[in-house]
């Protein structure tokens, strides 16, 4: 996750006219892809199976499927009152249920991983362990859950009781397992054994998931052309596919230092889309390029956005970044880092906490929270940037200049802002 601390440096060093050598992209092919269209949020299947849900109803098939098509619309708009009408009635499809029971709790799981209730999560794929229903299934979730919670010794054991090397979900889990472990290239060979796989199996959302996904990891293997052409491919099977915009104008900005025409892309995706780290982002190219208005009115909309209870924890971490980085709240961005790690202990949890510490001047404690939460337990370069303004807080001259090196080579997927701050370690 990009954070914070890449709205607030100077500009004054990185004009915006700059413009990369190796143009990738080309309006012309994304532009039809631009138009503004509402997502359908209802349709006769959804609305008879709708119309058989009554107060006292005990229609099983009824909720299940309606809390399907409440994810869907959730997924398509970003509108989070359609992921909580999912949960709703997946709980009561779980508390009705006489069979089946395992399959429903591991779709009301999945719907906790989305709203980042992990601990609630993994109560669901336990209990769905012991009934023993789909138990492959099952294992699978539960290495979902413990990648999400930082339990990565028991997640590798998940992973491999499900090892199938011809299995498109044990393929796409093994290739996260790799980008965890520091090797990108393992990764992107198992999910280009995944992308054929769902393609023989001529399962659409398979595909366009491989492809959005691959996108990114050839993003951070610098493969930006192949990145960009399937950003392309996912958007010619969801023409209104709001992350492949996001990755395309991803591309004009850090790559190619074009933030007008990334803000214009990603301005069509916020008419409809309303996921609100999109915000977040239009306010980190806004600052690049100078525009006090927009970064202030984009920080605004994501203010306005969040404050929906619905959210619960989901963007807690973008609240840390925003009271160590713009509002210089430290005391709140210490206690919900600290939620965070109770939550979900993660090196990217304990990075904020350490952060946290370092603002209200404790180095010394956020030292010891990187040596013994983050240090050869992570690869993820907006982490090590934290852990690398901690060693130079604690005068590590030599361990600020390792990170920097591989930070350096991080430069596109961490942004041309904060990339200019890391020459500065």
């Amino acid at each position: 996750m990009k954070y914070f601390s890449i709205l607030i440096m100077s500009l004054a060093l990185l004009s915006c006219s700059q413009k990369t050598e190796q143009q990738i992209t080309s309006a012309s092919d994304y532009e039809h892809y631009l138009a503004s269209k509402p997502a359908k949020t209802t349709s006769k299947y959804f609305e008879l199976w709708n119309s058989k849900i009554k107060p006292d109803s005990i229609q099983l098939t009824s909720f299940s499927i309606v809390g399907g098509e409440y994810n869907r619309y959730f997924q398509q708009t970003g509108n989070i009152d359609y992921l909580k009408k999912s949960e709703q009635a997946l709980k009561k499809a779980v508390e009705i249920a006489a069979v089946g029971k395992p399959t429903l709790r591991r779709a009301l799981a999945r719907n906790y991983i989305s709203q980042h209730r992990f601990k609630e999560a993994l109560q669901l794929a336990q209990d769905s362990y012991v009934k023993s229903n789909g138990l492959k299934e099952t294992q699978s979730l539960l290495f979902d859950v413990h990648m999400e919670l930082g339990n990565y010794g028991t997640a590798k054991q998940y992973l491999d009781s499900i090892a199938n090397d011809t299995d498109f979900g044990y393929l796409i889990r093994k290739a996260k397992w790799q980008d965890h472990q520091g090797y990108l290239e393992d990764t992107i060979v198992l999910m280009e054994q995944a992308k054929y796989k769902a393609q023989g199996m001529q399962n659409e959302n398979l595909i366009l998931w491989s492809y959005t996904n691959l996108a990114d990891y050839y993003g951070h293997a610098g493969r930006l052309e192949d990145s960009y052409q399937h950003y392309l491919k996912a958007l010619d099977i969801d023409p209104q596919n709001a992350y492949a915009k996001k990755g395309i104008a991803w591309i004009v900005f850090s790559h190619e230092k074009n933030p007008e025409e990334a803000m214009r892309i990603l301005d069509s995706v916020t008419k409809d889309y309303q996921a609100p780290d999109y915000y977040i982002l239009k306010a980190e190219i806004a600052r690049y390029m100078g525009d006090d208005l927009a970064y202030a009115m984009n920080l605004d909309a994501y203010i306005k956005a969040t404050a929906n209870p619905n959210y619960g924890d989901m963007y807690n971490a973008y609240h840390v970044d925003l009271y160590l980085e713009e509002t210089a709240q430290y005391p709140m961005a210490l206690a919900l880092a600290k939620k965070e790690v109770i939550n979900r202990p993660t090196p990217e949890s304990y990075g904020m906490l350490a952060t946290a510490y370092l603002h209200l001047g404790d180095k010394e404690k956020a030292l010891d929270l990187v040596q013994n939460h983050i240090a050869d337990k992570t690869f993820e370069p907006a982490i090590l940037y934290r852990a690398a303004e901690i060693y130079k807080a604690n005068g590590l001259k030599n361990k600020v200049l390792a990170l920097k090196k591989e930070l350096s080579e991080a430069a596109y997927e961490l942004g041309p802002i904060l990339h200019h701050e890391i020459t500065q370690l």
